[in-house]
């Protein structure tokens, strides 16, 4: 059960502590797309995220991870000047490994951040990585999210009577 508990927590991208994460030997901030870097409806990124991202390359390597198809991370990728990887299969490792191999990193140097317990957080520990739960941006997502939100609030509903993990207790 412990594979869902983030390693951090915190409500958006832009209240993590990113000079923390770089102390710890973080290089490389892997994010995902829908609900972490922008809402579903969004085509294009929001000004927002972009300064944020555009900060962060000056100290990481920015990827993009997503389970969604390349038509809907492109634009993404192209306004954030990074590379990514769609169709990534999230809670495989498959992606996960793609990235380690192609820019020649080591695990202990990657941070998977994301809105989703069943596939972001679940596939960076299984992949022995760090993790970064976000809140989601918004309230709508995708049909299959939708189920997978309810097995979460499930998961989460159990982490909170064992004290491990509780919506909204933000931790680093």
């Amino acid at each position: 059960m412990r594979l869902f508990q983030p390693t951090m927590y915190q409500k958006s991208i832009f209240e993590i502590n990113y000079s923390q994460l770089k102390k710890l030997g973080i290089t490389c901030l892997v994010f995902d797309l829908d609900n972490t870097l922008g809402m579903i409806h969004h085509k294009k990124c929001p000004q927002q995220v972009k300064e944020l991202v555009k900060e962060l390359k000056k100290d990481f390597l920015v990827l993009i991870c997503s389970n969604n198809f390349k038509n809907r991370i492109q634009p993404y990728l192209e306004e954030l000047e990074v590379e990514g990887i769609c169709l990534s299969m999230k809670p495989t490792t498959i992606g996960l490994k793609s990235i380690l191999k192609k820019y020649h990193l080591k695990k202990e140097e990657m941070c998977l951040i994301g809105d989703q317990m069943l596939t972001d957080i679940l596939s960076g520990n299984r992949f022995h990585i760090k993790t970064i739960l976000v809140d989601p941006m918004g309230e709508k997502d995708l049909k299959i999210t939708n189920l997978n939100r309810k097995i979460e609030n499930k998961i989460i509903k159990q982490y909170q009577k064992k004290g491990v993990f509780e919506r909204g207790k933000y931790y680093e």
